[in-house]
This record gives structure tokens, sequence and C-alpha cells, in this order.
């Protein structure tokens, strides 16, 4: 798998004075199963971070409790200055300010690919001229803008996962979550659209949190690499910017 030239589009994260995400001791349990043990992470605004690891490390559990999909056991979650998690306290998905995307792409049938992508903007009261405007940028901005009528049956896998790409981007999150969003696809097509988001992301320049289990998929993507054994942050890698040319989205 090539990546392309991050050091050309500005792949060092903004600075900060607080992490985009902050994660302190966070536990959480199924039962009497710890699937997450005392978990800590920071995470500086406009960095992309891959958590790696092999199947039951913990990884989507953690992308869940970020998500407000799940809430931890013990410890706090923050994003910024927000608590959004902590105690009995969960703030609800809705009002974290997220873009998520997810491997079975969750599109729904019977709306187009346009309608799918507004719905977001309607969630946030965007409306009129601004929320056309910013749907077929955005669509444009994924190569999908001949396709706004189409219905997701009428799609290749590639280009639903596209989709699920343009609602995860088009509200302008402050952070974006991704749940091995490419492990549906062949090899080819996984290559070519992790090179496309690598771009697309430090373009954004949105603080992302991407799950994996393919390490070359994490390298190509993320500014760091969180490797996750037993319910634990093992270690965190940073990636050196390749000098491959990128290609145009």
């Amino acid at each position: 798998m090539t990546t392309p030239d991050l050091a050309a589009l500005g792949s060092r994260p903004c600075a900060s004075s607080l992490p985009a995400i902050a994660v302190h001791q966070v536990c959480h349990q199924f039962g009497a199963n710890r699937v997450l043990n005392n978990v800590n992470l920071e995470v500086p605004k406009g960095t992309i971070i891959a958590l790696l690891g092999p199947s039951g490390c913990g990884k989507s559990t953690l992308l869940k409790l970020l998500a407000g999909l799940l809430h931890p056991s013990s410890g706090e979650i923050h994003f910024g200055a927000t608590r959004v998690a902590a105690g009995r306290f969960s703030l609800p998905p809705e009002k974290r300010s997220l873009g998520m995307a997810f491997q079975d792409y969750a599109l729904w049938p019977h709306m187009n690919v346009s309608q799918n992508v507004t719905f977001p903007l309607q969630m946030r009261g965007v409306r009129g001229a601004e929320q056309k405007q910013r749907v077929m940028a955005t669509l444009e901005r994924v190569g999908l803008a001949d396709f706004a009528e189409r219905r997701p049956a009428e799609l290749s896998g590639g280009q639903q996962q596209r989709v699920a790409l343009a609602r995860a981007i088009v509200a302008e999150p402050q952070i974006l979550l991704f749940d091995e969003p490419l492990s549906n696809l062949d090899r080819h097509l996984r290559e070519t659209l992790c090179e496309e988001m690598a771009v697309l992301l430090r373009q954004l320049g949105t603080t992302a949190v991407y799950v994996t289990h393919d390490p070359q998929e994490a390298q190509a993507l993320a500014h760091c690499v969180a490797r996750m054994e037993h319910g634990q942050i093992a270690r965190i890698d940073h990636i050196e910017p390749s000098r491959v040319v990128p290609f145009a989205l």
C-alpha cells in the first residue's frame, strides 16, 4: 500500500493547549468481562490517530465510548473543554459534534445519495440554499456529484463507503470516528480509498480516530498509531510522512 505525500499537505496536527480528545482512567466491562482497563489517551487537535489491534483488544469498544454509544464503567472522557462522559453523566451522541462512518456503511436504503448526506445538516437545522450547497460540495469532494439521485442499492461497495464518508464530514464536525470502514472492500479498492481518505482528512484538518486491524492501513492514514492489547494501549507510534506523490481527489 502506498501513502501520499502528507508533508506537502500540511500533515502536522495543530498545536492546542487542550487536547481535542482526553480519555482518563477509562474502564469498561460487560458483566464480569473487563474489556478496557484504565485507558489513558490524549489526542491533539487536528491529529488522526489509528487504534490498531486484534479482535477483542478493546479498540471498537473505546470508539463506541467516544461516540456515546456506550457509557464507561469508570473514568472520564473530554472533548476539548467539554466533559462528555463521567460517573453517571454521558452526553448523547448528537450533542458531541461527531461524524461517524462504519464498516457496514449504515446508509438508509429508501433515501438517495443526496438525502443520506443531507441528514446530518437537517439534524443541525441547516436548511435551504446552504444545505444544498454543502451537500453538493461534499459529494464533489468524494467524487460522487453525478450520483446524487441514486439509491444505495445502485452503488458499488466503494461508492457506498464514499457516501458514508460524505455524510460523516458534511456538517464539519469537531471529531470524526471510523470503525473499520474499509474492511468489507476488496484489497485493491481498500488501498485506493485509504489513500484518498488520507489526503481528504489532512485537507479537512479534523481530529479523527480510526479503528483498524490492518497495520498498513493504519500507517497510511494516521499521524500516530495506538497499539492496543488486552484492553490497554500498549504503545503509541508516531508516523513519519512519506514522499509518495498524492493522487488528486
